[in-house]
């Protein structure tokens, strides 16, 4: 069985690209393309990843969490897609992950590990790096320790504290709010208290080397070298919510290898955040979170003089969850992220960026949503409404119990529609970034042995010269033991 935290990206830290150069010629366009329909694809399996991780975690035992175990699981996945640049795609995915968690004197020390493994296997010509088959591996993917301060003066000094401390450090996701602004694994030190239903964490953590920069112009994109810093509170004394109010510092000290003399992509940001989540009334539960940010970029051909950013994101949804044997649910969701009219060439990207002005009004945050399987932006300069729901279509029959069917519908629109989004083929300025639609089905076959599927297709609008329909599907297996 499972335990830890959830998964991240399966291909984060993957694909390593050619540098880039200016985008002068034709030759460094197409590099361009290149980066960011990679980029596209590995947001697609962020989705994929924290989806089937998430599944796994709701069926793993309590009493897993708290003694010292091992295990792991395997994972063979097939995806065929089409990415608007290739008529269609094909890779075979196969991931070994093992894990080791531990527990000490009642909860007073923790640790978990877990060391991942992959290997890719694409169709000939199929590759975005040009590499038909890559192993990855094996690499530390989660690693920490905590220590409780609080159980542990009580078990040691017979000292009932009214304030509960924890430290951790080591690799883990970390997510801050909703995670919309941010949610990423990083290498941390962090201190947690909890006084009269306040909960306080302190911060500060770096990213690991593998993980892939947001901008895909930078002459180096298969790593990162960003610092966070984040303040979070939260109130916890409430039965039916959960408010929360955070401050994060993020700066960028990733170089590039070759420099470009006459760009600079530093890009150094700040996110003050607040929202809440819970329930509303009985069954139907919800999620908000407003977004500023501030900070500065550098723009299209700039290295001497920045951008001040002044963007914002929102985001909200509501889970309505029937009292039925087939357990169905019905969920609509909002997202929101300000966009830049003057960023052209990308909403994220140095090259490309801002054009005139001093202005970066674009949000580029390191968050994570569900933006649908096919499209797959980015949370900048959009407006996206979805709305989906699930059932077990037969919970009276035992050996299909689990099985369960779902589906989601997209609406995309530009916040502003003479500017880009992260997917280049939107080449038109208008609004109108089209739909999609997404199809899965989960079945766990026997308590180790599960299988999943989901077919998407995205429907380009008026922001596209090529509106041909564009289809993803995935189907895997994940053992674990």
């Amino acid at each position: 069985m499972l335990t830890g935290d959830r998964r991240t990206a399966m291909l984060t830290g993957l694909m390593s690209l050619a540098a880039l150069v200016w985008p002068c010629t034709a030759s460094a366009q197409m590099q361009l393309d290149s980066g960011a329909q990679q980029m596209s694809f590995i947001d697609r399996q962020r989705n994929l990843a924290r989806e089937n991780e998430a599944r796994l975690q709701e069926n793993l035992p309590a009493a897993q969490k708290i003694r010292v175990d091992y295990g792991g699981w395997y994972n063979n996945y097939y995806f065929l897609f089409d990415d608007g640049f290739d008529s269609s795609r094909t890779l075979r995915q196969y991931e070994l992950r093992l894990w080791m968690s531990l527990s000490a004197d009642r909860g007073i020390h923790e640790g978990y590990a877990r060391m991942r493994m992959t290997y890719l296997d694409w169709n000939s010509g199929d590759s975005y790096t040009g590499n038909d088959d890559d192993l990855n591996g094996p690499n530390l993917e989660r690693g920490w320790y905590q220590f409780d301060i609080a159980k542990a003066l009580q078990l040691y000094e017979n000292f009932n504290s009214p304030l509960g401390a924890r430290v951790k450090i080591g690799r883990d996701l970390v997510n801050t709010g909703t995670g919309y602004a941010i949610s990423l694994p990083l290498d941390h030190v962090q201190f947690q208290s909890d006084l009269f239903g306040f909960e306080t964490t302190m911060l500060y953590g770096r990213t690991p080397g593998s993980t892939p920069n947001i901008d895909t112009s930078r002459p180096v994109q298969d790593h990162s070298n960003r610092d966070f810093w984040i303040i979070e509170e939260r109130y916890k004394g409430w039965d039916s919510h959960e408010p929360f109010v955070y401050i994060a510092w993020q700066e960028d000290h990733t170089r590039e290898d070759p420099p470009n003399l006459f760009q600079n992509y530093k890009y150094d940001s700040r996110y003050i955040g607040w929202g809440s989540t819970g329930e509303l009334v009985d069954n139907l539960k919800y999620g908000t979170e407003w977004v500023i940010e501030r900070g500065s970029s550098y723009g299209d051909r700039r290295f001497l003089y920045t951008n001040d950013i002044k963007a914002w994101a929102f985001d909200q949804r509501l889970d309505y969850y029937f009292r039925h044997k087939m357990k169905p649910v019905i969920s609509a969701e909002y997202m929101f992220a300000s966009g830049e009219p003057t960023r052209l060439g990308s909403p994220t990207n140095a090259e490309g960026g801002v054009s005139n002005g001093y202005v970066d009004h674009s949000f580029v945050g390191f968050g994570f949503r569900d933006t649908g399987i096919s499209f797959a932006p980015r949370l900048s300069n959009i407006h996206i409404w979805r709305l989906g729901g699930t059932f077990r279509p037969f919970p009276d029959v035992e050996v299909v119990r689990d099985l369960e069917l779902g589906s989601d519908f997209y609406l995309y629109w530009k916040n502003k529609s003479v500017a880009a989004v992260s997917d280049v083929l939107a080449d038109e300025r208008s609004g109108y970034l089209g739909w999609e639609m997404d199809y899965y089905a989960n079945y766990r076959i026997f308590s180790d042995l599960s299988y999943t599927v989901r077919f998407g297709t995205f429907f380009p609008g008026e922001a596209y010269s090529d509106t041909s329909p564009r289809t993803f599907l995935l189907t895997g297996i994940t053992w674990s033991f």
